[in-house]
């Protein structure tokens, strides 16, 4: 049935990499304006299913999967042992299985290496991403939401309730995620088309990085631990620091408890596009790197934004630049949530 998906995308004009529909400022306006859909095509769903899934992916993850309810979601990170993120993944239940979703380009990787640590657990992981569709819905407030249910339009952050078709994820204020059996996505996107208009991928990073929220993939895995990328705030909250070991865990506890947090994510608009993990320079570290870009999208306003995360030090001095010392200067926008330090970090 995914394959009735993917042809009902391209009859209406999806660029084959899922940018946009044909209209990409048209597209981005819509999404900083009003209420727009997007097929959110670059990510996959892994499935973890048996009954020992829950402690399996609480030992794995940076925040409390144990604690997870049938109306609740997580953001979390997997991390090396050295407390490098290797995946961000948002984490919700379905019936008695676990949700993970990811971007598509690093899925294989993170099952290949989820599934090493089972050993005798049991639990059974799986890429099941032609099992479910993916469909990101915004709406600002100011202006007529899509057509979804109230019992949707009311949920908390991180919230979870059946919706027509499958479940419903709040993301934050005004943006959610439906996650659709692959057979009722057809009608339910057609649904949603009535009153909200459909764009590509490109407005949808837009409105991620609007949002303050951090991506991991394939060009910038290991690239940082999670504070970096601003995952112990609550805006963010990605981290429990109370829910016991994971990979990483000290390296995380540390920086938090220890030692202060010298590289955070911003919000930034550049002129031109770069990649996910170029790497950024000031003038206070010469010819050594200070921070990378983490991801980045066309912005409404012209140009391109992106979130880059770099010393915070570079950012008060007023000169980040892209790619070397001498590359185009990064112009520093206001995140919607503060960057805020506790004496301890």
């Amino acid at each position: 049935m995914t394959q009735d998906w993917n042809s009902l995308l391209a009859s209406q004009g999806l660029a084959a990499d899922g940018s946009s529909f044909g209209a990409l400022a048209d597209e981005l306006a819509a999404a900083r304006d009003g209420a727009v859909v997007a097929p959110l095509v670059d990510l996959g769903v892994i499935r973890a299913s048996g009954p020992d899934s829950a402690e399996f992916l609480h030992n794995l993850m940076s925040n409390d999967i144990k604690g997870i309810t049938p109306t609740g979601a997580r953001f979390a990170g997997f991390c090396t042992a050295k407390g490098r993120l290797l995946a961000l993944l948002l984490i919700w239940r379905e019936g008695d299985d676990f949700l993970l979703v990811l971007p598509r380009d690093i899925l294989p990787m993170i099952l290949k290496k989820l599934s090493m640590y089972v050993l005798r657990s049991k639990v059974k992981l799986s890429d099941a991403t032609a099992e479910r569709v993916l469909i990101g819905c915004s709406s600002p407030a100011v202006s007529p939401a899509p057509t979804l249910e109230q019992s949707v339009l009311e949920l908390p952050r991180f919230g979870v309730c059946a919706t027509s078709g499958g479940q419903a994820i709040r993301l934050d204020d005004t943006r959610w995620l439906l996650a659709l059996d692959a057979t009722a996505a057809t009608a339910r996107w057609q649904a949603l088309a009535t009153t909200a208009r459909p764009v590509g991928l490109a407005a949808w990073q837009w409105l991620e990085i609007a949002a303050g929220q951090p991506r991991v993939v394939a060009a910038t895995q290991e690239a940082f631990v999670p504070q970096m990328l601003n995952m112990e705030l609550p805006a963010v909250a990605g981290v429990s620091f109370s829910k016991g070991c994971y990979p990483g865990q000290e390296i995380v506890a540390r920086t938090q408890y220890l030692g202060k947090v010298k590289r955070r994510t911003f919000r930034a608009r550049l002129a031109s596009a770069v990649a996910p993990g170029v790497h950024v320079y000031a003038p206070a570290t010469g010819d050594q790197h200070c921070g990378a870009v983490v991801s980045v999208a066309p912005s409404p306003a012209g140009g391109f934004e992106c979130l880059v995360c770099v010393q915070s030090s570079a950012v008060e001095a007023g000169a980040v630049h892209v790619g070397a010392l001498d590359g185009p200067q990064l112009e520093i926008l206001t995140l919607p949530y503060a960057l805020q330090e506790a004496s301890s970090a």
